[in-house]
């Protein structure tokens, strides 16, 4: 690099937010977390945030306003969704620059996860607006520390696609991460999501964490393949959290067909590949579905349905 160009290369500062140093604008947005099923859960800095703003922006208005309801909350509220962020970001953004403070909540839990809260937070930040968390509940961690498995690194992955094929992506991008997986998932899709994943990983451990908080909290723990087993006799209601252990070390001598599972070999294979590999040592196809499905403690049923859908690809 010449000095000519160092002279004319633009020098880009970090930016400090100083939270609560004193000023008349911009003003504040606070980030504040709301109980995921039990009201209890609120703390007493959140209520008092919420008292004490001018505006409270929440995902679904009518869910938000029975939370106020019952805090005695009466700010004005309104919507910022999803479907009207392009319209309403931008005057909130306009009303955080003339010096109001306005709150941030959506339906449960801590705003701007998996949710379009971090638009506002970015764009808020690109215009040097303090951003100010207000913790509390939140899924995904809940459901963490109470599966049992290992909490020293652990990778937050959100809801997955909703597409076999998409799924898989994603999977293929986790296939050697060794932090415990935390997803999100509707009741209506957790047997599809989690076909797919046994189809991979169905010998790893995982818990089914759901209603947290609530009167029926529950949580389902096993191999994949065992809560797939489950959830097929036993519909889940609610929102569910997926907590899958990350990927297991694997030496030089890890297993291969024939030498049994304990390195799980197949971890990398889709289920018809794991399928394929046991017919090119001679196996017939039962034979080939019946070990397969031993290796990932799943049913045969789920291998047979698999490798049909893979035929009608």
């Amino acid at each position: 690099m010449t000095i000519e160009t160092i002279k004319h290369t633009a020098i880009v500062k970090a930016s400090v937010q100083r939270s609560f140093a004193s000023r008349e604008a911009p003003g504040t947005l606070y980030l504040v977390a709301t109980p995921i099923g039990n009201l209890e859960d609120m703390t007493f800095r959140a209520i008092r945030t919420l008292k004490e703003v001018q505006l409270i922006a929440a995902e679904d208005t009518r869910q938000t306003r029975k939370l106020l309801t019952h805090y005695d909350i009466q700010n004005r509220l309104v919507s910022y969704h999803e479907h009207n962020r392009d319209a309403s970001g931008p005057e909130l953004i306009r009303l955080l620059l003339e010096g109001q403070h306005i709150a941030l909540v959506s339906d449960a839990g801590i705003p701007a996860i998996s949710d379009p809260g971090a638009d506002l937070v970015r764009d808020a930040v690109a215009q040097s607006i303090p951003v100010v968390p207000i913790p509390g509940a939140n899924a995904a961690l809940s459901g963490l520390i109470i599966s049992g498995l290992p909490t020293d690194r652990f990778l937050f992955v959100g809801f997955p696609p909703r597409e076999r094929k998409g799924i898989n992506k994603l999977l293929d991008g986790l296939e050697g991460e060794s932090g415990t997986l935390l997803f999100y998932e509707s009741p209506h899709r957790v047997k599809k999501t989690l076909a797919v994943i046994a189809e991979r990983w169905g010998g790893r451990n995982m818990a089914i964490v759901r209603e947290l908080t609530k009167r029926h909290e529950e949580a389902i723990r096993g191999t994949v393949g065992a809560c797939l087993e489950h959830v097929e006799e036993n519909p889940p209601l609610g929102e569910c959290c997926l907590i899958i252990e990350g990927t297991q070390t694997q030496g030089e001598g890890a297993a291969s067909p024939g030498e049994g599972n304990s390195g799980q070999w197949w971890s990398s294979l889709t289920l018809v590949q794991h399928v394929a590999r046991y017919e090119a040592l001679e196996m017939n196809r039962k034979e080939a579905m019946k070990k397969t499905a031993a290796d990932r403690g799943i049913s045969k049923r789920d291998v047979y349905q698999s490798l049909l859908e893979s035929d009608d690809e």
